[in-house]
């Protein structure tokens, strides 16, 4: 996970933190895994407005009108297919797909469970293995190309390993939170329920950190990336058979049970996207 344990380029398998790292850690970030501005509501009217404008240069009669009907309906399924809503998942080696095949990670599976429930939607993954928030504020700018519409945010894992100030992290991801909008990009903020490691001041303030700046910006917020280990766990050595040998990141099946319980609250925001 984080440098100088683990390389920064998305990826690239980190080292492991350390083998005597407790396992209690109520969420541990420490849990990781691998990898337009268009108005949806006009499309169709703007097709069958540019038929017509078509219709106009091909002329009247059973022809022409036949050829702008042709035309007509390409435009308007040309806009039909415009409406996938793409999506950024901006994190760390819990998006990236650490240590897992290609087709595991976080991002592959989510945009195979978001095909299974019929959603257009491409996922892109922008997870960078050992990157804190301040590296997501850093490249949240040129992560937001003109194609994405909607932006899950997913980081935090890295300063929690690394004891950062939780008032820093709550700078960076309220700065990231704040390019997104400003892109005019759905978003949807990631937390971490940490562990009690470093004091019970520090948890407070860093699990406050996602439910207060989602409050504060309205926008949605899945509570826990693990909320889908702990709802199928009921210990920790369940809950270790869903990780990989590292007693870090999530093993494939575990990626999938990640998936399902964070699956309707993408969904959600591929909505909210299209509006």
């Amino acid at each position: 996970m984080p440098d100088p344990l683990g390389p920064t380029k998305p990826n690239v398998s980190p080292g492991a933190t350390s083998s005597d790292m407790p396992c209690n850690m109520s969420t541990v970030p420490a849990f990781p895994s691998n990898d337009s501005d268009v108005l949806v509501n006009d499309r169709t009217g703007v097709g069958i407005g540019r038929a017509f404008r078509v219709g106009l240069l091909f002329g009247y009669g059973a022809l022409g009108r036949l050829r702008n009907l042709s035309v007509g309906l390409l435009l308007i399924a040309g806009s039909a297919q415009a409406e996938v809503i793409t999506i950024a998942a901006l994190g760390d080696s819990l998006t990236a797909g650490y240590g897992l095949a290609s087709d595991d990670g976080f991002v592959p599976q989510l945009q195979e469970w978001l095909q299974s429930q019929g959603v257009d939607a491409k996922v892109v993954n922008a997870g960078v293995s050992g990157d804190t928030t301040a590296g997501g504020l850093s490249r949240v700018e040129w992560t937001l190309t003109p194609e994405v519409d909607a932006m899950i945010v997913a980081l935090g894992a890295n300063d929690y390993l690394r004891a950062l100030d939780p008032a820093l992290t709550r700078q960076n991801i309220k700065g990231i939170i704040e390019a997104g909008l400003a892109a005019n990009v759905d978003v949807l903020l990631v937390g971490m329920e940490v562990g009690s490691n470093y004091g019970p001041e520090y948890k407070m303030k860093f699990d406050a950190i996602f439910s207060d700046l989602a409050s504060e910006y309205e926008v949605p917020i899945f509570p826990d990336w693990f909320a889908g280990l702990r709802a199928v766990t009921e210990n920790q050595g369940d809950f270790a058979r869903l990780m990989q040998a590292d007693g870090l990141h999530p093993n494939a099946k575990g990626v999938a049970f990640i998936v399902d319980a964070m699956g309707p609250a993408v969904i959600d925001l591929v909505e909210g996207a299209k509006d």
